[in-house]
């Protein structure tokens, strides 16, 4: 008989190297994704990382064009095509820079919390993090847009990622998840509440 695949996520320890700040923080933002997904049953929403893609897709598609351009009319014919795609290459890699510093601010995950009946509107959580580089706390913001009235709460968790890994790199889900249902549940006693 098989595992349900919740269960399997669990079970598969995740190992890291806990000197590497990035392994850290992917581990962490991975298992809060897991959280959101999995225990809550909440539907990721992929538009927020597909906004980056087509911006990189265009990117990329402006510089194969003048490589096959310049391959088709060698360079003394090719130089204005080549030097429209150059810079339009650069706009796209600015517009994907402010893209990624102002409108996704570190957020890793977007679910929707989709009402059983369908009668209120969905509501928006998000999830961002950040480490500073040589510290060891983990900060977590996470935020809920109600669907109904429109507002947005927002908990947050700082804590040192020792409490969440052991001795050896090992995540100790058991731990985190307690934490991250924590603050989720603020979110929604805070909405009941008002």
């Amino acid at each position: 008989m098989a595992k349900d695949s919740s269960v399997q996520d669990k079970d598969k320890p995740v190992k890291i190297n806990k000197w590497d700040s990035s392994a850290v923080k992917n581990a962490l933002d991975d298992a809060v994704k897991e959280v959101l997904t999995k225990k809550f049953n909440y539907v990721e929403n992929f538009k927020l990382m597909d906004g980056r893609l087509v911006m990189c897709g265009i990117a990329v598609g402006v510089a194969m064009f003048a490589l096959l351009w310049d391959y088709l009319y060698p360079f003394p014919q090719s130089s204005c095509v080549l030097l429209f795609c150059v810079i339009t290459y650069f706009v796209m890699m600015l517009i994907l820079t402010l893209y990624t510093t102002y409108k996704e601010k570190g957020i890793f995950v977007v679910t929707i919390q989709k009402d059983p009946a369908g009668f209120v509107p969905d509501n928006i959580w998000e999830a961002s993090s950040y480490i500073k580089k040589y510290d060891d706390k983990y900060n977590l913001v996470l935020s809920c847009k109600d669907g109904k009235t429109g507002t947005l709460r927002e908990a947050s968790l700082v804590k040192s990622v020792a409490n969440f890994f052991d001795d050896s790199g090992m995540l100790i889900y058991e731990v985190l998840e307690p934490e991250i249902s924590k603050l989720h549940n603020s979110l929604l006693s805070d909405r009941k509440e008002k």
